[in-house]
């Protein structure tokens, strides 16, 4: 089983650099009878569970909250949400490598988690992902660009 690792893994300090250059918002969500805004380049996974989300994020925390997927896909940047599965949506901020093994391809993100992509979304998740690395590098060699992220 040989992974491709994309592009080295990208810092903290890196990824919200780069939420500023694809403007990613916070996005409020319900949490204990109120509303609480996070940082949307702070989730690294969505994952799905009948009528509720769990959201992982990057300082490794958790929150559940009684919003479905889908109604939760349509609030997320499609720069850099992609949904390999109907079970998840992942940031490819934090992507780390891609595992094809026969026939079923899956990726790991930094935060250690491994998620499955569709046979089915496969080929529509590639091209997400190469587009997402086109975006990057076209960042990275764009110097008005480089000073944006610097700055």
């Amino acid at each position: 089983m040989k992974a491709f690792l994309l592009t080295q893994s990208l810092t903290p300090i890196h990824v919200e650099q780069l939420a500023g250059q694809f403007a990613l918002p916070d996005m409020t969500l319900p949490f204990l009878g109120s509303r609480r805004k996070m940082p949307m380049h702070r989730i690294v996974r969505l994952e799905g569970e009948g009528n509720y989300t769990l959201f992982h994020f990057s300082d490794g925390s958790h929150l559940m909250v009684s919003i479905t997927l889908k109604k939760l896909e349509e609030r997320l940047s499609d720069k850099v949400f992609v949904r390999p599965h109907k079970k998840n949506i992942i940031n490819l901020l934090y992507l780390e490598a891609l595992h094809p093994e026969n026939q079923q391809l899956s990726v790991s993100l930094v935060n250690g988690d491994r998620v499955e992509v569709s046979r089915r979304k496969a080929s529509s998740f590639m091209k997400q992902v190469r587009g997402f690395q086109e975006e990057l590098l076209i960042l990275s060699a764009n110097p008005f660009a480089i000073s944006k992220i610097v700055a």
